[in-house]
This record gives structure tokens, sequence and C-alpha cells, in this order.
């Protein structure tokens, strides 16, 4: 997921401090890859096609020229048993990898990750820099992901901008009305409430991070929302490609919506953003940078930590059910808490 990739991302910077003259190659999914390009910590993007994963010859093939690198060192931070298989065959001089009894003779060492931390950065930041301290490597201050956008993609989005008529001195929110799935969506219903206060108290311009075949889902909500709400939303104005997406993104005041991977690239590009998270997602994994108040978020376990008896992913299956009890107008509370902190505010110069 892009969230994942974004945030393993700082094992490069960490292990380019320590092996300066190495060789850094970042294997991951090709679509993906928008969030890694630019990052001077990679040499080479390795990229791998999961439409093809039927094909017995492209991922032979694959894994040969893998093999044919002669690493030294492979990290798997994705640890589940297809990785495992690809660093066994890849052979590596030393491997590192989460703890999990059936994998763990793919690899030189493992770790057991953590299950929580006092860190700012949260426990997936955290649990990403202890697979090299297993390897020995002090790491006294772990990196904040970051992404790399440049000064020409950032102006064709700031004429994009200005071609729609949106000033840049208006209040600008990017909002990210739907999660990587259904099970980590807010419900349609709650989000227009919630856009109607945000609109009512900041009199911010709203865009939207969505893919085209979400267009029908999308206008099902703008449809929810008062006649003067809707004159601020602009479902117009949206990057055609993850890179377009990010650079329209650097130009708002804020990022807000379902947790995920639009969040966490506002984060790497030093957007505020406000998280409203999945019931079954553990959010002390991701809730990073938050102490100062830069970075806001909202869980069911806030409201309701009587309701969580075992670890949020036993609650997967319950998560529309669970969902309907993070109301709106909790999270409106924590919204507007977030907006006072940065001063958004409809009287905003």
């Amino acid at each position: 997921m892009i969230g994942d990739v974004l945030t393993s991302s700082i094992l490069l910077e960490l292990l380019r401090e320590q092996y300066p003259q190495a060789q850094l190659d970042y294997l991951i999914n090709e679509n993906t890859k928008a969030v890694v390009q630019g990052n001077p910590f990679v040499d080479n993007i390795k990229c791998y096609q999961p439409q093809k994963d039927q094909d017995s010859n492209y991922k032979s093939e694959f894994t040969q020229a893998l093999k044919a690198e002669g690493y030294d060192l492979v990290v798997d931070v994705y640890a589940k048993l297809r990785s495992a298989r690809l660093t066994k065959a890849i052979k590596p001089k030393q491997s590192v990898s989460y703890y999990k009894w059936y994998t763990q003779s793919a690899y030189r060492k493992t770790v057991k990750p953590l299950k929580k931390t006092d860190k700012d950065e949260g426990l997936a930041l955290v649990n990403r820099a202890l697979l090299l301290e297993t390897l020995g490597i002090d790491i006294p201050l772990i990196p904040k992901p970051k992404l790399y956008i440049g000064e020409t993609e950032k102006n064709i989005a700031k004429q994009q901008l200005a071609a729609a008529g949106i000033d840049e001195s208006q209040l600008l929110f990017m909002i990210s009305v739907f999660g990587s799935s259904a099970e980590k969506t807010y419900p349609t219903d709650y989000m227009a409430q919630v856009l109607d206060d945000l609109v009512s108290h900041t009199g911010a311009t709203l865009l939207f991070n969505y893919l085209p075949d979400q267009r029908a889902q999308l206008d099902e909500l703008i449809e929810l929302c008062t006649p003067e709400t809707q004159q601020h939303l602009r479902p117009d104005v949206y990057g055609n490609s993850l890179r377009e997406f990010l650079a329209l993104a650097s130009c708002t005041h804020a990022v807000i919506g379902n947790e995920g991977g639009a969040v966490n690239m506002g984060k790497a590009l030093n957007v505020p953003t406000f998280s409203i998270f999945s019931p079954w997602i553990l959010k002390s994994a991701w809730n990073s940078y938050e102490r100062s108040g830069f970075n806001q978020s909202i869980h069911l376990s806030d409201i309701r930590p009587e309701r969580y008896k075992k670890h949020p992913k036993k609650y997967k299956q319950q998560a529309a059910q669970l969902y309907r009890e993070l109301q709106a107008e909790f999270v409106i509370e924590k919204l507007r808490a977030f907006t006072e902190h940065h001063a958004f505010s409809a009287a905003r110069p």
C-alpha cells in the first residue's frame, strides 16, 4: 500500500547514513512508484507488477534478475510468505524481517515488532527502525518520511488552481473522501455532515482525492451536503495521476479525511492533517507526529474505549457497524479543535 511504501522509505535514509557508498534498491509495487520518485536515498526502484501474479514466467524472471544483483542485505518490511520466499531465493549475505514462526527460516535475523511505544513517530515507524537496530545499526533519531515534489510540478499545480479560479489567499483543504476499502471509509452520510460543518466554520474551498471510477460515489456525497456547502466543493479540480495529486496537496492548507495513504502523504509533505481512523485499525501504529497538535486524528476507541477488549484488527468484520458509533458530532468536535489550533477560520485574511 502507498502508506506502507512511504513509511518504509525511512529505511533507505537510515541505510544511506550507515553505508554512504552502498547501492540502495527499493522493491515496491508498480502503482506506488510515485511516492518514491525523486527520493535522493534510492538508487534504483525495482517495480513489481501485481497484475502479473499468475504469470509464472514473469515471476521467475523477476526473481532471477534480483538474484543477479548479488545483494549483501535484504530488509523485508512486507514480512509475508511471498516476500520470505523471494528473500530466500535471492540468497543475500544478510537478511532481516519480522518474526513469524512459518517464515523465520528464510532470514538470518528476525525481530518481534513492539506492541506499544511512547515515541511521537508511532509504532509503524518505530518498528521499521527496529529492523535496522536488529542488525546493530544505532538509530538515535528516526527520520520523518518525506516526499519530493519538484518546482515544475508544484508550479503546474498552482497554474491549475489559478485556472480554476482558486486564489492562493483562499483556505484550501484536500479531502480524503474514500479509504483504500469500504472497511476504511467513513460513512457517506456522516462525512457530509462533517463537510457541512467544516465549510460553515472555515469558509474553505474543498478539493477531493478520488479515482475516476469513484466519481459517482463522490457525487452521492456532494448531494447530501447543503447547497451552501456545495458552493465550496471543487470535484472538477483533481490530479490525473498520483504525482499530480501530490503537487496539488502540497498547495493546500490541510489534508482531512479517512486515514490512509492520502493522510500519510500529507504528513510527508509537511501539510497539517486530520485523520478519521477506521474502527479496526490500530491507532497507535499510524497516528504519527500528533503530539504538537500539528496533526490530529480521531478513533472510535477515543469515544468508546470499553468497546475494545481485543486488538482492533479482530473487529474488521464489524467495521460498518462500529463506524455508526463514531457519529458525525464526535468527528466535528475534534475537527473544530484542529481548525482552531491552526487558526483556520472564515475570518482568516
